[in-house]
């Protein structure tokens, strides 16, 4: 008949910390065992810049502000290739057209709008790109950035190994504890991953470099037992 001990880490007094994980010890058909979750991440510089830009007019006829809308939209994204933005980084992200109201039902005129999605793959050149837009004129907002990390696949398994290296430390510790010497892994599975999110930012042009891509987080949780002896 097989006998199962499970041991709670949480019986040991003190304040958690914030880099505690899960651990237990087992012991089943006398085959003791520890298992443990251990963490690990690592960050890196985003390499891709999302640019949310658009045009936006008012006029007294809808055709009229529908006209001037798309004028000054293809005025908007030739702006963006001679800056560099390849034509296929470039997407429309909105069209739209509508009434304003003085005074409901009375139309004082008509809002139109288009917007564009610059996919910006040197993200040293973010400053230049952003000036060369806001040069096009009055009719041009600026929605903000996102930043993103093309590739991530380099880092996350960067943090595989510090998530193992982290699981394996905490079991040599724990089996220490217990009086037992650390054995081979026995099981191991990864419990979570968690990959670069676009990152918001802000898109100031007072200074030349002023816009910063900062750093993202990519971690890795891992539960690993290993055999005590």
């Amino acid at each position: 008949m097989a006998a199962a001990v499970l041991v709670s880490m949480g019986l040991f007094a003190g304040p958690a910390f914030a880099d505690s994980g899960t651990a237990k010890v087992m012991v089943e058909d006398d085959r003791p065992q520890i298992t443990v979750v251990g963490e690990g991440s690592v960050s890196l510089k985003p390499d891709v810049m999302r640019l949310n830009a658009g045009v936006e007019v008012r006029r007294a006829t809808a055709g009229e502000a529908f006209g001037a809308a798309r004028t000054a939209a293809a005025a908007l994204t030739q702006a963006l290739l001679q800056a560099g933005v390849p034509a296929e980084d470039l997407r429309t992200s909105e069209l739209s057209l509508g009434p304003e109201y003085e005074n409901y039902p009375k139309i004082s005129g008509y809002r139109a709008a288009q917007g564009v999605e610059a996919v910006i793959r040197d993200v040293e050149a973010a400053d230049d790109i952003v000036d060369a837009v806001a040069a096009v004129g009055e009719d041009v907002r600026l929605n903000g950035v996102t930043f993103e990390v093309s590739d991530p696949r380099g880092a996350l398994e960067a943090a595989r190994e510090a998530a193992f290296k982290d699981a394996k430390a905490r079991a040599r510790q724990y089996a220490r504890l217990a009086g037992r010497q650390l054995g081979p892994v026995v099981n191991i599975g990864e419990e979570s991953a968690s990959l670069p999110r676009p990152m918001m930012a802000g898109a100031a042009m007072a200074d030349k470099a002023s816009i910063s891509p900062g750093r993202q987080a990519v971690s890795v949780s891992v539960r690993v037992v290993f055999a005590l002896t």
